[in-house]
């Protein structure tokens, strides 16, 4: 709730930076700030248009981060599934957080330095149309709910 009240007040175009680890389990964590990582995410007109961050490239803490993500977005689950009148209105709970095991296995031979960046057409579409929904935006009918 506190993130969807932030991002509903950047109207300008804004850089938010150092994401807590909780909700950044990808992301390097800051060397000179324990729990916040090295991350950032483009905002546009109050929506996320791109973010970016440094690849969190140790297996041992991959894998615990990982698993709390996993173990909490279940716990979650389960609660909603247990409320009479529970939907689902964020595009954000529609997927299942799953281990890897085969990145884990690939990160525990080596990795090197890496960082990652998604700037979405569909995001760049969402803007300029002024649309709603990422829904509206998206490409593919096929993807698209049927009315």
């Amino acid at each position: 709730v506190f993130e969807v009240v932030v991002e509903q007040k950047l109207r300008q175009p804004r850089f938010v930076l150092d994401y807590p680890i909780e909700i950044s389990p990808l992301a390097k964590p800051r060397l000179s700030n324990a729990g916040l990582t090295e991350r950032f995410d483009l905002f546009i007109c109050g929506r996320e248009m791109a973010n970016a961050f440094s690849e969190l490239t140790d297996p041992v803490d991959q894998r615990t981060q990982l698993e709390k993500q996993h173990n909490a977005k279940r716990a979650a689950a389960a609660t909603e599934s247990s409320e009479p009148n529970a939907t689902k209105d964020d595009d954000d709970d529609s997927y299942e957080v799953t281990l890897d095991k085969d990145f884990l296995t690939a990160l525990e031979y080596g990795m090197p330095p890496a960082s990652r960046m998604g700037l979405g057409i569909d995001r760049l579409v969402l803007l300029l149309t002024n649309s709603e929904s990422i829904k509206d935006a998206i490409a593919f009918p096929v993807l698209k709910v049927q009315q």
